[in-house]
């Protein structure tokens, strides 16, 4: 368990539109020590930490082509304010990310521009291992409702920043 006066973890996170305006969406394989996902709720946009003095707008294209594969996508909007969550109770195996109390956490919205064939789930960065196996492009409106409930919060506030990109470019 951790203290709840804890910092939070930097991180950043990608909305991708497709050029329908629709959202790039992968389900995760497990947990990720406190990072737990419910049954239900798999699924979630694309997010991962930023390295220490690493710009937040090369740590979400970095993240971006580890996770997905992707870099044929174009910066549309970042979200105007950080949003941070907190991790749920954790009683596990001592991990990594239990220094931290949850994430902090700069958004940002690209568009898609690529085959689809760009898109790699299986080739994660060496060293790491694959955090989804699947993916789909899903309505914006429909995303909070997919993701585990500790998250469902910065998810509505997403889709309400960045409804205007969904519909076709």
């Amino acid at each position: 368990m951790r203290p709840d006066d804890a910092p939070y973890r930097p991180n950043v996170g990608a909305v991708v539109f497709d050029r329908r305006g629709l959202v790039f969406l992968a389900r995760r394989l497990g947990n990720d020590g406190p990072e737990v996902v419910f049954s239900g709720f798999e699924w979630q946009l694309p997010q991962g930490g930023i390295g220490l003095d690493e710009d937040p707008a090369v740590a979400v294209r970095r993240e971006l082509r580890e996770e997905t594969g992707m870099v044929t996508v174009s910066h549309i909007a970042t979200l105007g304010r950080q949003v941070t969550y907190d991790w749920p109770p954790y009683f596990g195996p001592p991990h990594p990310l239990t220094v931290w109390r949850g994430q902090v956490q700069t958004w940002f919205a690209f568009r898609f521009a690529g085959d689809e064939r760009e898109i790699d789930l299986a080739s994660p960065a060496p060293g790491e291992t694959p955090e989804f196996d699947i993916w789909r492009w899903e309505r914006l409106d429909r995303i909070a409702d997919l993701v585990v409930p500790y998250k469902r919060h910065i998810y509505l506030e997403i889709a309400a920043a960045f409804a205007a990109f969904a519909r076709p470019a």
